[in-house]
């Protein structure tokens, strides 16, 4: 069991397995079918979150957030219909599960795995406060739930195991739901995505929207993947 007082330390150097095996896991998850619709779930929280968070910081008022059975989801703010805070508020989903993976690897990267736990589960529970629906709760409950008990049940090993994974899971599954946005697309479907809406807020087609989505998910897999490599190949 992990003290209050050794949150801050330093954690060992995994094995150079850890990172690779948990990064080989975290993409067939995310290439996969109905395990990927299970942990979409993850994906959808940060996504939403990512919506709130910058609503909040827009100076929009945040009304609240709903997440659903089949992995989708909606935030609710209340602000001017356009400008920059609209814009930005709109962009923000895409991005928010690769920038959170991306900063959980700089933690990896800085051997702060138990502090890293903390803090997710402490910004689950900041999203607990903002869900306005059972299964929502439930969900976000359930996973700051487990991510507590590991900070602080868990040893150093098992908790590597499972930064890695949900690591590599964050920046990996951060890009496959822009494909499929694309493809939803392509099949005249999904015609009211952010990609959509950024571009009647913007004149800029949706088309180049995904464009850039894609390009900063893919940006930080590949500045992540460093980060995370980089300590096993020291020890």
């Amino acid at each position: 069991m992990v003290s209050p007082s050794g949150l801050l330390d330093a954690q060992p150097n995994p094995t150079f397995w850890v990172p690779v095996i948990t990064g080989a896991v975290a993409l067939l998850l995310v290439l996969s079918g109905a395990p990927w619709r299970m942990a979409r779930n993850v994906v959808t929280i940060v996504h939403e979150a990512g919506h709130a968070l910058v609503a909040v910081m827009a100076g929009r008022r945040l009304q609240g957030i709903r997440l659903h059975s089949d992995t989708s989801g909606v935030t609710v703010s209340r602000g001017k219909p356009e400008g920059p805070g609209m814009v930005l508020t709109s962009l923000a989903g895409y991005p928010a599960p690769a920038l959170l993976g991306l900063a959980f690897a700089a933690l990896v990267a800085a051997d702060r795995i138990t502090v890293l736990l903390v803090l997710a589960a402490l910004l689950l529970l900041g999203v607990l406060i903002m869900v306005r629906n059972a299964y929502g709760v439930l969900s976000v409950l359930l996973t700051a739930a487990g991510l507590a008990v590991l900070a602080l049940v868990a040893g150093p090993q098992v908790q590597a195991w499972f930064v890695y994974l949900i690591t590599w899971f964050l920046l990996f599954g951060g890009i496959r739901p822009v494909i499929e946005l694309q493809s939803k697309r392509r099949r005249g479907a999904a015609r009211d995505s952010d990609a959509d809406q950024l571009a009647r807020l913007t004149g800029v087609p949706p088309s180049l929207w995904l464009l850039i989505l894609g390009v900063i998910g893919i940006t930080c897999l590949l500045v992540g993947a460093a980060w995370l490599l980089e300590p096993a190949l020291r020890s």
